[in-house]
């Protein structure tokens, strides 16, 4: 798979995370079929052009956490009903997108 290939991939998957769920930079990696892949994914999303409009406040790390000198994107989630544990962590047992369900 090509980096624009896997690139377009990982924007459609970002696309399709509904409004107040969160998906994992492993998640994408295993739904673009490159499991092991979970760091190209970061580096993807950090280069994400503005004018394509993803909801990338949607993508944080396996134990939720955000994404680090990003201030907005927890305001961002929170307008979505995305509740924070006492440690700053998304909830992931209810809010983590269960795309296997949908």
């Amino acid at each position: 798979m090509d980096n624009i290939l896997f690139r377009q991939e990982v924007y459609s998957v970002v696309a399709a995370v509904p409004s107040g769920r969160v998906v994992t930079y492993g998640q994408i990696a295993y739904l673009v079929g490159r499991p092991q892949c979970s760091r190209m994914v970061g580096h993807v999303m950090h280069n994400v052009p503005a004018e394509l409009h993803l909801p990338c406040h949607r993508v944080v790390n396996s134990q939720g956490r955000l994404v680090p000198f990003w201030k907005e994107q927890r305001r961002l989630l929170e307008d979505e009903g995305v509740k924070f544990r006492k440690n700053g962590c998304v909830d992931m047992k209810v809010f983590q997108w269960e795309f296997m369900k949908e």
